[in-house]
């Protein structure tokens, strides 16, 4: 880990110049002036301390901790070429509790409507996970997509095209399949893909595609998974709202994602959530989210099944300060279990 902090900050002092966006998890926005040769350089990062307590039978369970601590560098080498780069230090997310890279790569951006990214980045599947972490309106994921969007981030190739300013976008990637810090474990690639459209000013509808081969060694069995994605603004108010439906094969060694532990799946499974915030003004926003998550489409009654519902609200102290408060209520369908939990965040970001 020091070794890579080193590394950023020395990039910092040898590039003291004006820093531009690439595209990545900071958001689709211009780069800038396309005549500028000299290569520029943007640390950034955020923080994310959290407090979580479950409200079980017994000793109630609460801990403080990092949700995320992520830092990394971004910028342009030359007129068409960017980097982007991003370590997660929390000792809360990943098996080993040690700094590892989440991001690292390439974007050649020349054409608006045919720019490629080769490296290591977000699976192009789910608007929820195409969020941005330090973006996300509720602490948490839904289930479905941190279950069945696994691995989150991948080693391939993409090619994108349009940008928020455009009705159209597009993200076609192919894809070893098996997640971070891991080689292909087949011959065979994941081709991942989602698309949207901006029917009206109020509404965005989309679309995401997976179709791979996770089992390592194992070039016959095959998964599947389907998603469609909407969201409708109304001046203040915000309404989104995703279906994930996922079959075949899949592999419980791949990580769920932000630390979510994988759960058995059956053959079919799919899952659901729609979330409404309404901005009271430019620091209040109040939040409901309901969701539901079913590992096993053909099992009922196996005490698997999921329902959450999510209340909360943030509070925007500026732009790069945030607080949010989550209750989420876990609705019981076969056994009455307590495991209520409350969440509460604070994130900077520089």
């Amino acid at each position: 880990m020091k070794n890579y902090i080193y590394i950023l900050f020395t990039l910092v002092m040898l590039l003291q110049i004006n820093p531009v966006l690439s595209q990545g998890c900071e958001g689709d926005d211009p780069v800038g002036n396309d005549s500028i040769n000299t290569p520029n350089v943007k640390i950034f990062g955020y923080i994310q301390s959290q407090f979580d307590y479950n409200f079980t039978d017994g000793d109630q369970a609460n801990t403080f901790k990092f949700k995320r601590a992520r830092i990394g560098a971004l910028g342009k080498i030359s007129d068409h070429f960017s980097y982007y780069f991003m370590l997660e230090t929390s000792p809360f997310i990943g098996s080993s509790g040690d700094a590892y890279l989440m991001d690292a790569f390439i974007t050649y951006s020349k054409y608006n409507w045919a720019k490629m990214s080769v490296g290591s980045f977000k699976q192009p599947f789910s608007l929820e996970v195409a969020t941005a972490c330090h973006s996300l309106t509720t602490i948490d994921r839904a289930i479905v997509a941190d279950q069945l969007v696994a691995p989150q981030r991948d080693f391939g190739f993409m090619v994108l095209g349009g940008n928020k300013y455009t009705k159209f976008n597009y993200w076609i990637a192919l894809m070893n399949g098996t997640g971070l810090g891991q080689a292909d474990g087949n011959t065979k690639k994941d081709i991942v893909a989602r698309a949207t459209y901006k029917l009206t000013n109020y509404l965005t509808i989309g679309s995401s595609f997976r179709h791979g081969y996770p089992i390592p060694n194992n070039n016959d069995d095959s998964r599947t998974t389907y998603g469609g994605e909407f969201v409708v603004k109304l001046d203040k108010l915000e309404v989104q709202g995703e279906y994930i439906y996922d079959e075949g094969a899949y592999f419980l060694g791949t990580s769920g994602g932000c630390g979510a532990t994988p759960v058995a799946l059956g053959e079919k499974r799919d899952g659901a959530y729609i979330m409404a915030a309404y901005n009271i003004d430019e620091k209040l926003q109040p939040v409901f989210k309901y969701e539901f998550f079913d590992p096993d489409i053909d099992r009922k009654d196996d005490g698997t099944y999921q329902e959450r519902m999510t209340l909360g609200v943030n509070y925007f102290f500026n732009q790069k300060v945030r607080l949010q408060l989550n209750y989420q209520s876990n609705i019981q369908t076969v056994v009455n279990v307590k495991d209520d939990a409350l969440l509460a965040q604070m994130q900077i970001r520089f």
